[in-house]
């Protein structure tokens, strides 16, 4: 089952996209780039708002590929009860990958617009991580599914959830993405853009719109919800 993860920037954006039933809270600046991240006291401040109610990841910022740099930062946000931290992978950082093993529950993000190497979904799940997600690293490209085809796409997922990983889809995706990439099984598919007014991500969350794809996504049951224990 294919939940909905749905990009915040704030307090007032997470109660709405709770409200509209979002099945993932994500925190991140969309103005500070592609995983830009926001102050530990704000993620912290939702984590107390969510309550548990529904699973809280955060973005651990654009940062460079060195392994104290990403373990330190982790450490503090992992200190704010989130419940997944997603880390950029912009490069094949083995290094990185290897420091992070049992740092917190981590989600890899690798980058279609940055040929993304396949191979390392085997490291991340042998380093422990929770699951792996595509997005895009540039906003004014293109999106997910024009970078990358439905069968490039369905080999991501097939091979990150026959390693035991949650998979996730992202990257400018619009309403009239969902039926399709559904149909490729990931576990979870990411808005922004059209989540917001006018559809541009820096902009506001829109109610009507985040009611809208959460209309267009079958509703988790109790059963098949993530878990966040």
């Amino acid at each position: 089952m294919t939940r909905l993860l749905a990009s915040v920037k704030s307090l007032p954006e997470a109660r709405l996209a709770l409200a509209c039933g979002a099945d993932i809270i994500d925190l991140k600046d969309p103005e500070a780039g592609a995983l830009g991240a926001l102050p530990l006291d704000i993620v912290a401040r939702v984590v107390r708002m969510v309550d548990r109610r529904c699973p809280v990841s955060a973005t651990l910022g654009d940062l460079p590929m060195q392994p104290q740099i990403l373990c330190e930062t982790a450490a503090q946000l992992a200190a704010t009860g989130v419940d997944f931290i997603k880390v950029g992978f912009f490069c094949a950082a083995k290094d990185c990958i290897a420091a992070l093993a049992g740092k917190a529950r981590l989600i890899a993000v690798l980058f279609a617009d940055r040929s993304p190497d396949l191979n390392l979904l085997a490291d991340f799940a042998d380093a422990g991580f929770a699951g792996v997600m595509l997005d895009t690293a540039g906003k004014t490209n293109g999106s997910l599914r024009s970078q990358m085809d439905a069968p490039a796409l369905r080999e991501f997922v097939q091979r990150a959830q026959a390693l035991g990983l949650v998979a996730g889809l992202a990257g400018s995706l619009r309403l009239e993405d969902i039926p399709d990439l559904i149909k490729l099984g990931p576990d979870y598919l990411g808005f922004r853009g059209a989540l917001c007014v006018g559809s541009e991500r820096n902009r506001a969350l829109q109610a009507s719109r985040v009611s809208v794809l959460r209309n267009a996504i079958p509703r988790l049951t109790a059963d098949t919800s993530m878990a966040v224990s």
